[in-house]
């Protein structure tokens, strides 16, 4: 009886965690196709679907929680002020990184091939993007917080984009004595520079 019961647990656990991973890879192409779709409507400006991925990061990253590990020493040295700045410094720079890299978009076909649930109740899910000369495979790492998912990290052929950030952010910090406040003058420097390039292309 007892192993009867042991055997029903596992599976009522698998079968919950596998439609708790379906849900959330239906949550994330509802996401990816929004964004996709602009691409391919030559109607819409490079500022608009800037401002429509920009949407995209503050509705559906941790922002605060990936831009606060990725300050390291520099976040409890700082003003609330400070940190709200940074916070609003660091989302806008990670959706021109992926504005930048969205500009080479030209109809590539993608698919959601695989997800699972880590020992963290982190998702991941696989999203392989073809193209003429091969495929890449991007993991998004999901975790589901007040009844909705929000995007932790992004893998790109195992490099995470959370811990690379934090690397070349602490080099950048580094120079500033991790002042975070003169840290957000260069970063919104470079976030100016990024969105000129971006809009006028």
């Amino acid at each position: 009886m007892k192993l009867f019961f042991f055997k029903f647990l596992l599976i009522f656990f698998y079968f919950t965690n596998s439609l708790y991973a379906d849900e959330a890879s239906i949550w994330l192409k509802k996401e990816i196709d929004l964004i996709l779709n602009a691409y391919l409507n030559e109607d819409i400006s490079n500022e608009k679907r800037f401002l429509m991925i920009e949407e995209t990061i503050n509705e559906n990253f941790a922002g605060t929680g990936i831009a606060k590990f990725i300050a390291g020493n520099a976040w409890n040295k700082s003003t609330k002020e400070t940190k709200k700045n940074y916070i609003n410094s660091f989302k806008r720079h990670l959706a021109l990184n992926i504005a930048s890299m969205m500009q080479g978009y030209s109809d590539q076909k993608y698919e959601l091939s695989s997800s699972e649930i880590d020992k963290n109740k982190v998702i991941l899910i696989d999203m392989e993007i073809f193209s003429e000369t091969g495929s890449v495979v991007v993991t998004w790492r999901l975790k589901q917080s007040k009844d909705r998912f929000f995007v932790i990290d992004l893998i790109v052929a195992d490099i995470s984009l959370v811990v690379t950030k934090r690397s070349e952010f602490n080099s950048m910090l580094k120079n500033v004595d991790y002042n975070l406040e003169e840290f957000n003058k260069i970063l919104n420097k470079q976030n100016k520079e990024s969105f000129d390039k971006i809009i006028s292309q």
